[in-house]
This record gives C-alpha cells, sequence and structure tokens, in this order.
C-alpha cells in the first residue's frame, strides 16, 4: 500500500508500506481522504515542529477519513464498512491534567504523525491505518467523506472558540485566514457572533474567509483600510505570527480576551504586553481539542458551505504537489490527498 512518508527536511516520499494487521484493542481503517495540515507542512519545509524535530522517518497526517476494515481481540467500534473519522490523539488518562478533564493537554498523549516522542507516532497518510479502536468515530448520516475530512482542524478551531469564552452577540477579530482561521469564523458564527473581522496579507485568504462567513475584511499590511475595528470584545491569533498577537492586543477592548490559537515560532514573541496589564486583557492559549471533535462532525452535517473551503482533492501519488499547493495560500484553503484515486 502507498503511505506519504517524510524522512527529513524536504524529503516527502510516497513510499510502498506493508498492510497493517490490528493489534488488540486496535482497528484498521482504509484512509480515503487526508486533509493537509500546516504542521504537515512544518515536518516537509523544516523537518520539525517548533520544537519536535523528525529523528527518523514518518508517516504524516493527522486529518483522517475513511471506512472500517477490520477489529483486533477486544476490539469493537462501528461496524466494518462504516464511514468514520479519526480522532487523532489518545490521551494517557492518568496524568493531573486527564484526571482534571483537560485531556488536550496531557502530558503523555500519542497524537498521529507527531514527533513529539520517540519513536515517532505514526501517521494516517496512508491506505490503511491501525489505531486504537476508540479514537473511530462514525461520520453522521449523509455526511460526504470529503467533508468529514475538515472535522479535526474544525475541532481545533471550536475549541479556540470556547477557549474565548461567552462569544454570542459579541464582534470578534479574527487574524490569519489560513485554513484554522477560516474554520474559527465558522465556528464563532455558528455560536452566535454578532461579527468577526478577519485580518490577511492575502486577497485569496481573505476571499475564503468570507465564504466561512466573515463579515469585515481587512488587509493586514494597510493600516488605512478602512475595515480595521476601534476595538473588538474578543480576538482570536490563528496566523502563528508574533505581529498578529501584537495586533490582538491592541484591538481588543479592555477586559476583553485574546486566545492565541497559532503556533508561534519557538522562543519569544513581542507584542504590546504592557496593555495586557494596563487594561486587565486575558490572554488565553488554545491548544487542540477533546471533545470538540464530535462537535465537529455534527456541524459539518449541517452545513453544506463548508465545502468552500476544500480547495483541491490530490492523488496521493502526487503528495509533493499537493503540500506545494497546499502551502501557496494565493491559491488554496485546505487541500485533501485522496487514498482511493
Amino acid at each position: 500500500m502507498l503511505g506519504c512518508v517524510i524522512h527529513g527536511q524536504g524529503d516527502l516520499r510516497v513510499d510502498e508500506l506493508p498492510v497493517p494487521e490490528p493489534g488488540p484493542g486496535q482497528a484498521v481503517v482504509a484512509v480515503r481522504y487526508g486533509g493537509v495540515c500546516g504542521s504537515d507542512l512544518h515536518y516537509w519545509r523544516h523537518g520539525g515542529v517548533g520544537d519536535f524535530r523528525l529523528r527518523e522517518p514518518m508517516v504524516l497526517g493527522h486529518e483522517v477519513v475513511g471506512t472500517v476494515v477490520s477489529y483486533g481481540a477486544g476490539a469493537s467500534g462501528p461496524a466494518v464498512g462504516t464511514a468514520v473519522a479519526v480522532h487523532p490523539a489518545t490521551p494517557c488518562g492518568v496524568c493531573p491534567e486527564c484526571a482534571k478533564g483537560r485531556r488536550n493537554v496531557c502530558r503523555d498523549t500519542r497524537y498521529l504523525g507527531s514527533a513529539a516522542r520517540f519513536p515517532h507516532v505514526q501517521g494516517g497518510f496512508a491506505a490503511r491505518v491501525t489505531v486504537p479502536a476508540g479514537q473511530l468515530r462514525a461520520v453522521p448520516a449523509g455526511l460526504a467523506l470529503r467533508r468529514a475530512a475538515l472535522a479535526e482542524p474544525l475541532a481545533v478551531a471550536l475549541h479556540a472558540v470556547r477557549r474565548a469564552g461567552p462569544v454570542a452577540g459579541r464582534h470578534l477579530l479574527v487574524t490569519g485566514a489560513g485554513p484554522i482561521g477560516c474554520l474559527v469564523v465558522a465556528a464563532a458564527k455558528a455560536a452566535g457572533a454578532a461579527s468577526v473581522t478577519v485580518t490577511d496579507l492575502l486577497p485569496r485568504a481573505l476571499d475564503f474567509a468570507a465564504a466561512a462567513g466573515a463579515d469585515t475584511l481587512v488587509r493586514a499590511d494597510d493600516p488605512d483600510d478602512p475595515g480595521w475595528p476601534a476595538e473588538v470584545d474578543t480576538a482570536i491569533e490563528a496566523s502563528g505570527v508574533a505581529a498578529g498577537l501584537d495586533t490582538c492586543v491592541r484591538l481588543v477592548r479592555r477586559g476583553g480576551t485574546v486566545v492565541q490559537l497559532g503556533m508561534l515560532p519557538p522562543g519569544q514573541s513581542p507584542f504590546a504586553g504592557n496593555l495586557v496589564v494596563s487594561r486587565e486583557i486575558e490572554v488565553r492559549g488554545a491548544f487542540r481539542f477533546d471533545t470538540e471533535f464530535d462537535e465537529a462532525l455534527e456541524l459539518l452535517a449541517s452545513e453544506p458551505g463548508f465545502d468552500a473551503l476544500v480547495s483541491a482533492v490530490v492523488p496521493v501519488r502526487e503528495a509533493e504537489s499537493a503540500f506545494a499547493l497546499a502551502a501557496d495560500r494565493s491559491r488554496s484553503c485546505k487541500v485533501l490527498l485522496d487514498f482511493g484515486a
């Protein structure tokens, strides 16, 4: 079977891999689609994500959907042949954070396609993948697998909006109109936000934000853009750039909330920290998700508009072209690999 394997910085290959058999408690899934994430792109372009560096070849991918093929001993879940989405995280269940119900910040989690531990956790960009059976989620009736492939990034967005606190009737700013930023827009609107302003450097990215439901679009490099708000109640930073965090802090109202969702580069990030103090601004981090994965599937099933965020579906044999397209935000939002083509 074919799999998309990163061997080092800039060394992405489509390799022939052995067909897996399920171990005890595991399921085998025939993967149909896999969404190319920003972290996948970082492994490809930089050989790592943040402080996590590649130390061995690794199958990429954690945004995967497909159908159940088989179960190992003692495993149960959706019936064989059922369309499923794969929750990519397996928390340890015993650390203090897991005990408090914050499994998304588990100290010893296993996450598909991650070099955070060694040996690395192999990902889901392969024609067949084995995962703990408890990670399978049946896709709601009527939800096409292509749209269901957005469940993982939408769950990230839903968690960020939840971290922001109540947003119904409030005015939001989202910095960064990549796939996650656009899904934050959709999540905020679904939660009842009165308005969402989105900033980005690229006109095409702002077009995708509009498709996701943004009310106002602002060119981040144009201080005279008439769309800039005087202030907002809540700001969610989704670009992973320090300048975006600084913008959020400067534009959120006194006593407002800033959520840092985009992964900033390692080291220190300059922003107007004095305003955090003098205006009593709350700055919160948002990392991955937990039960929001199930909520994401339900939201995707009810809203066909998410289809507009899928820019291209590319056969896995053309993985490097797919990654190049996904990295070009002037041409794409979310790019899917097709393992059934």
